[in-house]
């Protein structure tokens, strides 16, 4: 961890900035194998064998330690994607590699719904604005509503392969971006469906707007479009020196949705007005590194970018100016900001969640417990509890504990 106060908007190395909030262009599985391509450097002299190095009965420590309170086993591959019900913060749903989503109760870790039929990965899992439905995704495009409620499945519908997956923030209305650029809108589960034309390339990532009128797409060329879902057509098109040099990884609103903040394999981010379309601040990595993440805090002035090497990078938005760079020990994975703190939460390949005050720029506090990479995690309104997504098939929820709390 590094104060820079006086260095604006500079981070250095080769690195990418890399799902923002579950949407980027890295897929699940490469994710789960980048463990293995690590290259370890020399930990010291070959006359100091030991120095460097853990002992066994060290890494068997660090193996058993679990700080959560409680673990969700019922999936037998990796488990890619968490999210928590927004009515009421008590159930989440996990999507995995054994092609199924389940609903299950966080407080003692019953299945509520088990969703099956899918054809492969289940990467994509969200309750609507009302947790009365939940929507699951796979990798091959197949989509299933069910409503929680009586455990049936309402309506599916197959596209091509699935980028991401999103619900409407006030109506039983669904939204989805696929590898061939499509962007698709459903009314379920009815099934009115309406799409969005666009460049015949991906549609990496997307968000629907807190006004419910608008949604803005990203794509792999690079552009950035804002759609009237009621219209049909896009009011905004970012592009060429506006637009971002390489492919959309992440995007995120703020609270009115006035301003959309992206992220790009190009190694920059972006702030964007959505009103006018205009580029407000740009930020650009020294070396060209791809963005993986990007949030906007409503508590200050600052913003989130994360980076698959390690980085947490903080900004100030006021004067663009770096205020922090956090150092993990792998590759960052997801954050998330509280939502009326300075603190922002990080998981990692190594298979550790973190939170930081992003006003110090020191780690507030560190939970372990997953054997291997984590590839989600979500926490609750009131920050005290997180839910994690792993590599190592299993799901957790950890108690979180501040000294202000």
């Amino acid at each position: 961890m590094d104060n820079t106060e006086e260095n604006p908007i500079q981070l250095h190395g080769d690195e990418e900035i890399i799902e923002v909030i579950d949407l980027n262009d890295t897929e699940p599985d490469d994710l789960a194998d980048d463990l293995e391509d690590v290259d370890f450097e020399d930990a010291g002299n070959a006359d100091d064998d030991n120095e460097g190095w853990e002992t066994e009965d060290e890494m068997e420590a660090e193996a058993e330690q679990d700080d959560s309170e409680l673990t969700f086993s019922r999936h037998t591959g990796s488990v890619f994607c968490v999210t928590l019900d927004p009515a009421t913060n008590s159930m989440a749903v996990t999507g995995g590699e054994d092609d199924k989503a389940y609903v299950w109760r966080v407080s003692d870790g019953e299945v509520l719904l088990e969703c099956t039929g899918h054809k492969d990965s289940v990467t994509c899992a969200v309750f609507s604005h009302d947790s009365s439905l939940v929507a699951s995704g796979d990798m091959s495009g197949m989509i299933k509503v069910w409503k929680v409620e009586t455990k049936e499945e309402i309506w599916s519908f197959e596209v091509g392969d699935l980028e991401w997956l999103e619900w409407h923030p006030c109506a039983p209305v669904l939204l989805a971006g696929t590898n061939d650029g499509s962007v698709w809108m459903w009314k379920i589960p009815a099934g009115d469906c309406k799409t969005f034309q666009s460049p015949a390339c991906q549609a990496t990532s997307g968000k629907v707007l807190p006004d419910g009128k608008r949604a803005v797409v990203g794509y792999e060329d690079g552009t950035v479009r804002v759609w009237d879902l009621k219209q049909g057509n896009s009011i905004h098109v970012i592009k060429g020196q506006d637009g971002h040099q390489g492919a959309l990884t992440c995007l995120a609103c703020n609270k009115d949705g006035s301003l959309v903040l992206t992220g790009s394999v190009d190694g920059s981010a972006k702030l964007i007005n959505t009103t006018t379309g205009k580029v407000m601040t740009r930020w650009q990595a020294e070396e060209r590194r791809s963005v993986y993440l990007a949030e906007s805090n409503s508590f200050l002035p600052l913003i989130a970018v994360a980076y698959l090497d390690g980085t947490l990078a903080i900004y100030d938005l006021s004067t663009q100016v770096l205020r922090h760079r956090c150092q993990h020990e792998a590759g960052i994975v997801h954050l998330q900001w509280e939502d009326s703190s300075s603190v922002v939460s990080t998981c990692c390949l190594d298979g550790a969640l973190r939170l930081w005050d992003a006003r110090s720029g020191n780690m507030v506090s560190e939970y372990r417990g997953h054997t291997a990479e984590i590839l989600d995690f979500t926490i609750n309104r009131e920050a005290t509890l997180a839910v994690t997504a792993s590599g190592d098939n299993q799901a957790k929820v950890f108690c979180l504990q501040r000294p202000d709390r």
